[in-house]
């Protein structure tokens, strides 16, 4: 082969990989394209309770599906994408024609994993919603997560082996329950959760990857008003863990901000004024033995090319 010849052949190999679809992990261990055996979506103005089912990776058992959720909570769902202010750009940009929220009633056989039921909610997207979309790479300035000190963790961060079973089924999420002595904390595997009280905000997950710690610190840490780049893993632990947060929100909290003041008993008791406590970081590097470093790195983000208002049941 010339040497021309050659470059265009590189050349040619370059784009074609550049283009190729990229496929997650996950995606390829549950297999291929799945359906739902009955689905329905109807449009709906009553706002969504907390769901586990769309967080993390909370169990949904015997097949059924049953949430209400705004299209961009459904797509982060449906290809379990990970957070990044660059992501949030794009799935807050959708167009008007699709906004609202939407209940989904879905019936699957047998019982599907929880990533099986991503890929159907993927095909339901695609057949209603007419939804179409790639993903792409790009640079982007990270945080990459380390251990403080090199094969040390923090004293609330611990391996799942070591701690209570995860339950058979998934308890109600309560945002303001009190926690009992004892109590695992959340009472659920797979899913971040929060619990707020007396001006302290305690986040919690069990059963996840560090990975998965990862993006709960970016998302929790965004929150915070102290993490504004997206939180990849590079601290080279393997396994599941359990971890709990606790720290005191500070001026800068999202949440904090937008907080109404309702005149329920509970909700007061979470909304005092403001506690003494560590800032968000201060409690990642103390209580879990971890550590932001500044860098960039390549991250993946899902591109809309197209969708539609959803048909007709």
């Amino acid at each position: 082969m010339q040497l021309k010849g050659k470059a265009l052949f590189l050349w040619a190999m370059a784009v074609a990989f550049a283009q190729s679809p990229y496929t997650p992990d996950w995606q390829k261990a549950a297999g291929g394209r799945m359906s739902f055996e009955v689905a329905s979506v109807k449009p709906t103005k009553v706002p969504p309770p907390p769901s586990p089912v769309l967080a993390g990776e909370a169990r949904t058992p015997g097949g059924r599906l049953s949430v209400t959720a705004t299209l961009d909570m459904l797509i982060n769902f449906a290809y379990k994408l990970r957070a990044s202010p660059e992501q949030e750009r794009i799935l807050t940009h959708l167009p008007q024609s699709v906004s609202g929220f939407y209940e989904i009633e879905a019936k699957a056989a047998g019982n599907p994993t929880k990533d099986q039921m991503r890929l159907m909610m993927q095909s339901l997207l695609a057949d209603r919603f007419k939804l179409k979309v790639h993903f792409e790479t790009r640079d982007a300035a990270v945080f990459i997560l380390r251990p403080v000190r090199s094969g040390q963790i923090g004293p609330k961060l611990r391996r799942h082996d070591k701690g209570l079973p995860c339950p058979d089924t998934d308890p109600p999420l309560d945002t303001f329950a009190q926690r009992s002595a004892g109590e695992a904390f959340p009472p659920s595997c797979g899913i971040v959760q929060l619990r707020q009280t007396r001006g302290m905000r305690l986040i919690g997950a069990r059963d996840i990857t560090m990975a998965s710690l990862a993006d709960a610190i970016y998302t929790s840490g965004n929150t915070a008003g102290e993490v504004e780049r997206p939180v990849l893993d590079g601290t080279g632990l393997e396994g599941r863990f359990d971890f709990t947060l606790e720290f005191a929100p500070g001026e800068n909290d999202r949440l904090k901000r937008s907080f109404l003041p309702f005149s329920s008993e509970r909700t007061a008791e979470a909304q005092p004024p403001d506690s003494e406590g560590p800032t968000f970081l201060d409690a990642v590097r103390k209580q879990l033995g971890l550590k932001l470093a500044p860098d960039r790195g390549a991250i993946q983000v899902l591109v809309v090319d197209q969708v539609e208002r959803p048909s007709e049941n």
